[in-house]
């Protein structure tokens, strides 16, 4: 995989081998940020983040931070090395932890943009709901969804976009 776009436009990272994750496909992370617009000084947490690539995305298209939380022992490794390739340490927080925990020990965090992509095995609709919590008045949710579910529907936010790609689905909430 390679990032796209920004100071670190065309490096190589790495992905995580096995089957407990699958990396957002180059082509739906560039409509992602595309949708984004500028990004420049915003704080961002990514859920389910894997290799962390849309961290390391979003601080090479000029983010103030990345908060990359993920369980997965060969994940946080690969997102480890990563971030460490890039130089990133102090612009990407890695969070080895179970996120509901995690989101629910640090109530106070807020952040402009909150990406999560749960793996499509386990989707875990009452986690991704909560992130809302975490969400600044005037940011955005983004749900990586697979494309033959129906799009969820939240009680605190609101559906402002949906972008379908293939077997995936890129739905964009706000706070009502």
């Amino acid at each position: 995989m390679r990032i796209i776009a920004g100071r670190l436009k065309g490096q190589i990272f790495d992905t995580p081998g096995g089957h407990t994750t699958h990396p957002m496909s180059e082509k739906v992370r560039g409509a992602m940020f595309n949708i984004f617009g500028d990004i420049e000084g915003l704080t961002v947490l990514d859920v389910f983040a894997g290799s962390g690539g849309l961290s390391l995305e979003a601080i090479s298209r000029g983010a103030a931070y990345a908060t990359a939380i993920d369980s997965d022992h060969n994940a946080q490794m690969t997102m480890k090395d990563n971030v460490s390739r890039f130089g990133l340490e102090d612009s990407v927080k890695l969070v080895s932890a179970n996120a509901s925990t995690w989101l629910k020990n640090n109530r106070e965090l807020k952040f402009d943009i909150i990406i999560a992509d749960p793996p499509y095995n386990k989707l875990q609709h009452d986690l991704v709901e909560s992130l809302g919590r975490h969400l600044n008045k005037e940011g955005l949710l983004v749900l990586s969804w697979p494309g033959h579910e129906r799009q969820p529907k939240f009680t605190d936010l609101k559906s402002i976009s949906r972008k379908d790609y293939g077997d995936a689905q890129l739905i964009f909430y706000s706070l009502i």
